[in-house]
């Protein structure tokens, strides 16, 4: 018999097994990067955030597994839902908290149905995780359930009643470039001219630039880092979630799967772009400066990261959420997916045809992006 239980921390699940599930090495999806996001005091109450991680067992054994947040808000998600908690509320309902399936301030797609290797029995495993978010959705009376950033395998799983819902990013692939000059000839002549003088620009600030793994840097350079990810978000009147305590974490625990992009004047650190790595993709994450020069976003952001892939022979590039200017510098559109699940059905069926709606503007957005594509059509 298959039991599910849910752990209101993850630590309560061992390492072990939790990674046994996971079906490749996205570092978002680790035990590592979950338990330091709790560990470090990124997840906590008042910030809208309660783990409620999901496991289906038998005889005491772990066979699957979700990463799942009971959410007081809808802070963090990247896929946004707040027409939604205001029309329910307006309506007397009330919309928080609600079950939210994903990994927590990161637009990352990738598996959120953990079900091992065995390919045989996951289908199965899967529809018994939705199953058991359901049916805990109903007994906890919640508004809504969510599953965030699907990878196709996990979308297929969530039918019926649950509703699709999808959007755009901007990735970059690699083509087996050489280097990064053969990616620039892969251009149009405007968009490959645009990029060396922006590169030019960059360089000409007299700034030391590289890349660098995360072991190669000090507890005093992270401090570093994390007061330029921080001011970022000061800058923009927002709450940066991510503690000092997390990125000296990942100094520890993630070592060179963390690549930062960095900008030096003498000995100061003055601009970074962090990301993160697996073995076939590199995950653009935060930025931060203390100097305002122009092209250097560009360029530790996106060109630093493009080199960086070509020269490790990665597939792929993923900047982060949003970014029309993306376009212009490679990264070309790629669809991202959603689904919902809402437990009312007059309210699930006024959202659908919103949502409806909806997807026509976004088919429509991704077609007329693909038309201004920065390739040559040769």
């Amino acid at each position: 018999m298959i039991e599910a239980r849910f752990h209101d921390n993850i630590d309560d699940i061992p390492a072990s097994a939790w990674d046994a599930l996971r079906p490749d090495d996205n570092p978002f999806l680790s035990h590592a990067f979950l338990a330091g996001l709790e560990r470090s005091g990124c997840i906590r109450l008042e910030w809208g955030w309660q783990a409620h991680h999901l496991g289906l067992y038998r005889k005491g054994s772990l066979l699957a597994a979700a990463p799942l947040y009971l959410k007081g808000n809808s802070h963090g998600e990247f896929v946004f839902d707040w027409s939604w908690a205001s029309a329910w509320e307006n309506a007397g309902g009330q919309y928080y908290p609600k079950l939210l399936n994903a990994v927590p301030y990161s637009p990352v797609t990738g598996p959120r149905l953990l079900t091992g290797t065995d390919t045989e029995h996951a289908p199965a495993l899967r529809a018994l995780l939705v199953q058991a978010m359901q049916e805990q959705a109903e007994r906890l009376q919640l508004s809504s359930i969510h599953a965030n950033f699907l990878c196709d395998a996990d979308a297929a799983a969530f039918d019926g009643k649950w509703m699709a819902r999808s959007d755009v990013q901007f990735h970059w692939h690699n083509h087996d470039y050489a280097d990064f000059q053969a990616f620039l000839t892969a251009l149009n002549h405007k968009k490959r001219k645009n990029i060396l003088h922006e590169r030019r620009r960059a360089a000409m600030h007299g700034l030391h630039i590289g890349m660098v793994g995360g072991e190669a840097l000090s507890a005093r350079d992270w401090r570093r880092v994390h007061a330029l990810y921080t001011s970022t978000f000061d800058a923009k009147g927002n709450h940066a979630a991510l503690t000092e305590a997390f990125f000296q974490y990942l100094r520890k625990e993630f070592g060179n799967a963390v690549q930062i992009a960095l900008a030096r004047q003498d000995d100061d650190i003055v601009a970074m772009a962090l990301m993160l790595r697996s073995a076939t993709t590199l995950y653009g994450r935060y930025w931060g400066a203390s100097v305002d020069m122009p092209d250097l976003h560009f360029e530790l952001c996106y060109y630093q990261g493009i080199e960086y892939a070509i020269a490790q022979k990665l597939q792929r590039f993923e900047p982060g959420a949003q970014g029309e200017h993306k376009l212009a510098r490679g990264f070309l559109p790629v669809r991202t997916q959603s689904r919902h699940y809402l437990l009312h059905e007059g309210f699930r069926a006024a959202v659908g045809l919103a949502l409806a709606h909806e997807r026509e503007g976004m088919d429509a957005y991704a077609e007329e992006l693909l038309d201004h594509s920065p390739y040559s059509r040769q």
